[in-house]
């Protein structure tokens, strides 16, 4: 008799099978120091029985607030090995806002690294948190706070992992709350996998060792490559933050074959005194998220041999809803791709109905990888995915006659002057191609006339000098009238998330 068994996808699983299948190949390595596949596993399972010995129940909340560290992935597959689930916080946060996070998702242990303890400390009163855990083991914790490394090697390892199903929340990441209070993405252990199953499914770009440099704590720092980089057993070569001059040494000291960044970073990468002189020939793609990669940055890591393979995609997502092969990224230039072998992609227009190629609507998207909701937000569940199972972005964009997807904007980035729709990103992308331009965004301000004036702010290079009239000069060889910035203003350094977005909405005020 055949029985037959649904394997057991979960994080925690995944890591432990790993653990098994190539115990010695290198896992993780981070400031110097790595550990092997089997060390991980063991830390994590030690980390598992301390956690549940104090407390931790299945579907309860563990979180880190931190920068990049090995113990916010022990923690992610500790929590995934006892069945609770993984809350992420964002290190940028204030008091207020990690009280609003922690006590919304009602988190049980949060772990803080060092620089992070002196915010939590002073919210703790305010917080539902049962247990604190110092994150790293070089400074004296605060009074009533466990050490990790104590923590650590208290227990023996966990001696099996808890069976968790694929429809089980794994994991809640906050949305950033650029307008109202923050919603936590209820992502399983299904979208996590189906997540690496469709990347699997497309090009091959593990290679040797991925580098992770973006925060963990973003859905494109934890799940474009290092997740499914530790599943497939590839080294994870972690850093602290991102560091142009740290990731030009580290490429070809580990030869890192892949990496996830923002185009900023892939921008200052460029512009370090080191870029030149560094070997990038372990590089099989450079893979970007978060907006559109400007065409004179193709243009310039071409010239090395590196390609972009950009993908779009959303916390609620997991994120891949499309993915642009390498094979294509010439013939496409500019598009996100296509939607990966098991998620799909249409565009909508205000009345839900998908429209045709080459009409600009609301991006939706379907499959196994979309989230299972917002945690306490049944009403926005409601909003975001409709009866038909489709999650709406809010990003627009289009479909060419060939399927590839092209993004044009946010919904609400979007400028509307003179009734004509502008969409920031495009007009970005040509004035990028300006000598004078090191950085630039695109908004639009209030304008009597025309309702809104799209407005270019920019970061000029040094000792660059640029006019308004230089610019419309410059941009009218590739934008319609129209789309031409009619205000210029300038600023030192534009104001960006730790995903490397720029928070266009703090543009807007400073500059309303």
């Amino acid at each position: 008799m055949t029985i037959s068994m649904a394997p057991d996808i979960s994080l925690g699983n995944l890591l432990s099978r790993r653990s098994q299948l190539t115990p010695k190949r290198r896992a993780l390595t981070f400031e110097g120091d790595t550990l092997t596949f089997e060390q991980l596993s063991e830390r994590v399972r030690r980390l598992a029985a301390n956690l549940r010995a104090n407390g931790v129940c299945r579907g309860d909340r563990v979180g880190y607030i931190g920068f990049n560290h090995p113990v916010f992935l022990e923690t992610l597959f500790a929590a995934s090995s006892l069945g609770a689930i993984f809350v992420p916080l964002n290190f940028r946060l204030s008091g207020p806002e990690i009280r609003f996070i922690a006590n919304d998702a009602g988190i049980h242990t949060l772990l803080v690294d060092n620089q992070m303890q002196p915010v939590v400390e002073a919210e703790v009163d305010n917080l539902c948190c049962r247990r604190y855990i110092a994150a790293e083991p070089d400074a004296e914790p605060p009074a009533g706070w466990d050490c990790f490394d104590v923590a650590l090697m208290a227990q023996e390892p966990l001696p099996s992992i808890e069976a968790v199903d694929g429809d089980d929340v794994g994991l809640i990441m906050y949305t950033s709350g650029t307008t109202g209070l923050p919603k936590g993405a209820m992502l399983t252990h299904g979208n996590f996998f189906w997540n690496t199953i469709n990347s699997c499914f497309g090009e091959e770009l593990m290679g040797q060792a991925t580098l992770t440099c973006a925060p963990l704590f973003h859905i494109g720092g934890l799940n474009v490559t290092t997740l499914q980089s530790l599943a497939k057993g590839v080294e994870v070569v972690l850093l602290r933050n991102f560091d142009a001059g740290q990731v030009l040494e580290d490429i070809p000291r580990y030869k890192v074959a892949s990496m996830f960044g923002a185009p900023t970073m892939f921008l200052m990468m460029s512009q370090h005194e080191a870029f030149a002189d560094t070997d990038l020939s372990s590089i099989r793609a450079l893979i970007c998220g978060g907006a559109p990669v400007p065409v004179p940055l193709i243009e310039l890591y071409g010239q090395r041999g590196v390609q972009f393979n950009q993908g779009y995609g959303l916390t609620e997502t997991a994120p891949f809803a499309s993915l642009l092969s390498g094979d294509m990224a010439i013939e496409k230039v500019g598009s996100a791709g296509t939607a990966p072998l098991f998620t799909f992609v249409r565009i909508v227009d205000g009345d839900n109905k998908p429209i045709a190629a080459g009409e600009i609507g609301e991006v939706c998207i379907q499959g196994p990888n979309v989230m299972k909701g917002y945690w306490n937000r049944p009403e926005a569940t409601a909003d975001a995915i409709d009866a038909e199972g489709w999650f709406h972005s809010g990003d627009m964009g289009y479909l060419d006659a060939d399927g590839y997807l092209f993004l044009c904007d946010r919904l609400k980035d979007m400028v509307i002057s003179g009734g004509e729709n502008v969409y920031p990103a495009e007009v970005e992308s040509v004035l990028y191609g300006h000598p004078a331009i090191k950085e630039v965004a695109v908004i639009g301000l209030s304008d009597e006339k025309w309702g809104e004036a799209v407005t270019a702010i920019v970061v000029l290079e040094e000792g660059a000098n640029l006019t308004l009239e230089a610019l419309r000069d410059f941009a009218e060889q590739n934008l319609a009238r129209y789309k031409l910035p009619s205000q210029l203003r300038q600023i030192a350094v534009l104001p960006r998330n730790p995903a490397g977005k720029v928070l266009k909405y703090q543009l807007k005020e400073q500059f309303a």
